[in-house]
């Protein structure tokens, strides 16, 4: 029996909900709308991405079964936080759990480095913004927070653009989009 490769799934789950977010970090969309961005955080970014981590599991991927459980994981703390314990917490908190984020994704981007470079385009733009979010909370400076949500609209766009090049070559059964094999 042939799986589907669950990559796009994760993917795109990532993408979406990494845009809204940013949205917001990057000051383009009022912080009002977080209440969507915890919305996709627990349908799309966390549990369609833990489950095709699950679905790489399967087909023997680690790198695949480590990123997709870990960034679905991530979605469903980050809403959770949110949603029930942000009130009082200090920033510097939030500063070391996006920076340790940001070591785990530096990790991660390591890895990649046996992989495509679109993989190896969107950890290294997630790491720099996982710093920079990081950096603006533990510093106190808001424009670092900014700066963390341009690059994690890059991030998104670079995932988005993954999976749309896994979706459309595995459709076409050629290369339409490519990713730097």
């Amino acid at each position: 029996m042939k799986l589907a490769n669950p990559a796009p799934l994760g993917l795109f789950g990532f993408a979406l909900t990494t845009w809204l977010l940013s949205m917001i970090n990057a000051g383009l969309l009022p912080a009002a709308g977080m209440g969507m961005v915890l919305a996709m955080a627990f349908a799309y970014g966390g549990t369609a991405q833990f489950i095709a981590g699950l679905m790489e599991m399967a087909t023997g991927n680690t790198f695949g079964f480590v990123a997709f459980c870990s960034y679905g994981a991530f979605w469903w703390s980050f809403a959770l936080f949110v949603e029930f314990f942000a009130k009082g917490v200090p920033a510097a908190m939030v500063g070391w759990y996006l920076l340790m984020w940001g070591f785990f994704t530096f990790a991660m981007f390591i890895g990649t480095f046996a992989l495509n470079r679109a993989l190896q385009l969107i950890f290294a733009a997630l790491t720099i913004t996982f710093v920079l979010l990081a950096l603006g909370a533990l510093l106190a400076t808001p424009s670092l927070s900014v700066f963390g949500g341009y690059f994690g609209l890059l991030t998104a766009a670079l995932a988005f653009y993954l999976g749309a090049a896994d979706v459309i070559n595995a459709t076409h059964g050629r290369v339409v989009l490519p990713i730097g094999a």
